[in-house]
């Protein structure tokens, strides 16, 4: 697709692309500008964190077998959001509170999406709001709701999004109840957005209530944190156009598999009757290519496009996507294919960790100065 034209934003990126030259000097950056109470929530998982580490194992656990030989002087890094064109097949994530690590929030992210050319997730339980945050963006747009009310506030919800713009809409399934974070908890971190104020709503949601979405609704639906092929095949039974593969970065339930182990089997399940997006641990261009290699037709990061948020605003946000795109691009090269449609899982192979996982573990030069992670 053809580059954005050279705004305020690319103009800031250009200075973010002199400052940072690696991933790692951007999450260092991210970290010297985050109080602990931010970074402990960016970072943190749940409980045992077992959940966030196996995301990263997951991705660790599978090598590459490329081709030589062949022709890769021209590499098409391209694809399709729900039938939009985007620069490449990734996708921001919706975050909670965004404005706690850069005051534009929700309306920067889609800022940087849009002046990038990828689509972004605007969260409900994010600032400056569901209105705001889709004016400030140019490019595809999803709006994620957490459900904290009945059948009309859903419906209003919905009718707010289409009339916004927003392409696609997205529930997200897995946090009928909220999880214990203890990095937060041993700190006292009140969440101000998090007062438990209807939750008894997101609990209850059911089957019933997607089925009555898709009756009532002519949006796409996206279902957020499904983690079995038997939920990715009642949800595409039920006509759902996304099928999200996330177990919340390791936020919610413990003791999950990675959400790359979990891929294959929605993959399968799905049958092509639905897009499949995947998050959990996303953190190089390498492990995007892994996750299409087995089927995934969307990327998410998540804690990835937030450490550019942190560090630099809108052009640090563009800083991570351009650096993403390179490592994508140097990847799909030596593996000797000249687009996504070329990969398939014979270019995958299982093979033993070399690290021990944890969230950082995909950026060996980082340094935190003792810092925990």
């Amino acid at each position: 697709m053809d580059r954005p034209t050279r705004t305020r934003e690319t103009r800031m990126t250009a200075n973010a692309a002199e400052e940072f030259l690696t991933l790692h000097e951007i999450i260092r950056a991210a970290r010297l500008r985050l109080d602990q109470f931010a970074w402990d929530y960016l970072v943190g998982g749940t409980e045992t964190e077992t959940t966030l580490a196996r995301n990263r194992q997951a991705l660790d656990s599978v090598a590459f077998r490329p081709r030589v030989l062949v022709d890769v002087s021209a590499i098409d890094l391209s694809a399709r959001f729900f039938g939009l064109p985007v620069r490449l097949p990734v996708a921001l994530a919706p975050v909670g509170s965004l404005e706690s690590f850069e005051p534009g929030g929700g309306a920067s992210v889609a800022a940087a999406a849009g002046a990038f050319g990828v689509p972004a997730f605007i969260s409900s339980v994010t600032k400056p709001g569901l209105e705001a945050s889709a004016a400030a963006g140019t490019g595809p747009k999803v709006f994620q709701l957490y459900v904290r009310g009945g059948e009309e506030f859903i419906d209003e919800h919905v009718r707010r999004a289409v009339d916004a713009g927003y392409d696609v809409f997205c529930i997200t399934v897995d946090s009928a109840q909220y999880s214990r974070r203890e990095r937060d908890l041993a700190k006292r971190f009140r969440k101000y957005w998090n007062q438990n104020a209807g939750m008894e709503f997101q609990a209850g949601v059911s089957w019933a209530d997607i089925e009555r979405f898709k009756a009532r609704h002519r949006i796409g639906l996206i279902l957020k944190g499904i983690a079995t092929a038997e939920d990715a095949r009642r949800a595409c039974d039920l006509g759902v156009e996304g099928i999200y593969v996330s177990n919340h970065g390791g936020r919610q339930l413990d003791h999950c598999p990675g959400a790359l182990d979990v891929l294959p089997e929605v993959v399968a399940a799905v049958a092509g009757r639905a897009r499949v997006l995947v998050d959990g641990g996303f953190s190089r261009g390498s492990d995007v290519v892994k996750a299409i290699a087995l089927g995934a037709d969307t990327v998410v990061i998540g804690r990835l496009f937030v450490y550019g948020l942190a560090a630099a605003g809108i052009a640090g946000v563009c800083r991570v996507l351009e650096l993403l795109e390179e490592e994508i691009r140097i990847c799909l090269g030596l593996l000797g294919v000249t687009g996504f449609a070329g990969l398939d899982r014979s270019y995958l192979q299982a093979a033993a960790p070399v690290t021990r996982a944890h969230v950082h573990s995909a950026f060996p030069l980082l340094d935190l100065s003792a810092e925990r992670y």
